[in-house]
């Protein structure tokens, strides 16, 4: 569902039709986000302290804000559209949301791998998808790779999310990529032949999974072991605390990386306005407001940190172009459907 949020002042009006009002002011920004964090809000305020621009924010999922922007057309008053994982950013540049822009900041700021090669769009944030496995039943030095999950031992044992999940469609993206179509289709079906239920549930659904015994490896976006982690539950901290956690792929190209990002729409009213928001989320002080509120990764380094992140000390992340993981989705889908990943 659509939600419309007021930040620093008001919203002048709210049109049958329309986001906000058609009008355009030089002091406002108009944001599509299907990001939910509360922190998501501080930092919006923190851009308005530090610029004067209102950020005015209007919240749904991908799909809805693709479409309402595609609804109002030329007239749309979306400045910036920000969302989760390069697979649907990538569904949104092909749909037309987003335009070309140039930022020096942007350039110096943000790695090569977290830039479309056109300027389109930009991640801001970083995820890496780890390996659950229980300690009781696994030695984690018998895994050291996603490739390792579909070794004839791990037979019934592995549980992992559907196939329509965006980011196992990003992960087996980035396998193509790096073995070639045919590779990663074995490396799918590999994967179905081991599991140990079928698909269900989300990320922290599959951590469960494993401190319950239904399986022995599971695989997640790191940043919800440390929700459980640092959970007011004991019943959650518990679940974290029966589970280990390993990095695979170290030795080689890298853990897979997936990323919070956003583009400046292409019929933006503002801007300026809206490329300036985009290089703020590049500073240091959004990139902590980034790592501290979703226990995500900084894309720039040197920005503080969670303190259990910390702790794992410096990962080596695959370093593949962003726009790549989008670019091979249409092909990932197709692989996870022949081989009847569900």
């Amino acid at each position: 569902m659509l939600k419309h949020k007021r930040i620093v002042a008001p919203l002048a009006a709210i049109l049958a039709g329309s986001a906000f009002a058609t009008t355009v002011a030089a002091d406002e920004v108009n944001l599509y986000s299907a990001r939910h964090y509360d922190v998501d809000e501080q930092l919006y305020q923190a851009f308005t302290d530090e610029t004067g621009i209102k950020v005015n924010l209007l919240e749904g999922n991908s799909d809805e804000l693709i479409q309402r922007i595609q609804r109002e057309g030329i007239a749309s008053p979306a400045d910036v559209m920000i969302t989760v994982d390069a697979g649907r950013l990538w569904r949104a540049e092909q749909e037309g949301i987003f335009q070309a822009i140039e930022s020096e900041v942007l350039a110096e700021r943000l790695p090569e791998s977290m830039r479309h090669p056109e300027g389109k769009w930009f991640g801001f944030s970083q995820r890496v998808r780890a390996i659950f496995y229980n300690p009781e039943n696994v030695d984690p030095s018998e895994i050291t790779s996603y490739e390792d999950l579909t070794d004839s031992r791990w037979e019934g044992e592995v549980c992992i999310r559907s196939s329509n999940n965006i980011y196992n469609q990003s992960l087996l993206a980035s396998m193509i990529d790096h073995h070639g179509a045919e590779e990663a289709e074995a490396w799918a079906q590999g994967i179905v032949d081991n599991l140990a239920r079928q698909p269900e549930g989300g990320d922290t659904d599959q951590i469960r999974a494993v401190a319950a015994g239904e399986c022995n490896l599971a695989v997640a976006n790191h940043y919800y072991y440390v929700r459980l982690l640092n959970s007011d539950s004991e019943t959650d901290r518990n679940v974290a605390d029966s589970v280990g956690i390993l990095f695979p792929n170290q030795d080689d190209r890298g853990i897979h990386v997936n990323v919070g990002g956003a583009g400046v729409v292409a019929t933006s009213p503002n801007r300026d306005n809206a490329i300036r928001f985009l290089e703020f989320l590049a500073s240091d002080t959004a990139q902590e407001y980034f790592a501290a509120g979703n226990y995500e990764y900084p894309v720039v380094d040197g920005v503080n940190m969670d303190e259990t992140l910390k702790s794992w000390g410096e990962l080596h992340k695959d370093d593949l172009n962003i726009s790549v993981l989008g670019e091979n989705n249409p092909e990932a889908i197709r692989i996870f459907d022949r081989v009847g990943w569900r």
